[in-house]
């Protein structure tokens, strides 16, 4: 669920910087009162904010095929073997 955020947050960024554009602003005219810095820079922000999260919440243990079988280093796994 939390990666779906990041991902919202990303894009929603991406479409603030695709709305700053100028062929953006030629389909939207109401954004020609705004500054173009008042767009770009929290669109920007969003994305990075999004792409934060997807870094954090998207680091997981590998997960282990069912014919894979741990290799142990006394209490430590340290691979995984194919088992036929």
């Amino acid at each position: 669920m939390k990666k779906i955020f990041g991902y919202l947050l990303a894009v929603i960024g991406l479409i603030g910087l695709a709305l700053n554009s100028t062929v953006g602003r030629k389909y939207f005219p109401i954004l020609e009162k705004i500054s173009k810095e008042y767009l770009l820079i929290p669109a920007l922000v969003l994305i990075v904010f999004g792409v934060i999260i997807l870094i954090i919440f998207g680091k997981g243990k590998a997960r282990q095929t069912e014919k894979e079988v741990p290799i142990y280093k006394g209490k430590k796994i340290i691979g995984y073997r194919v088992e036929d």
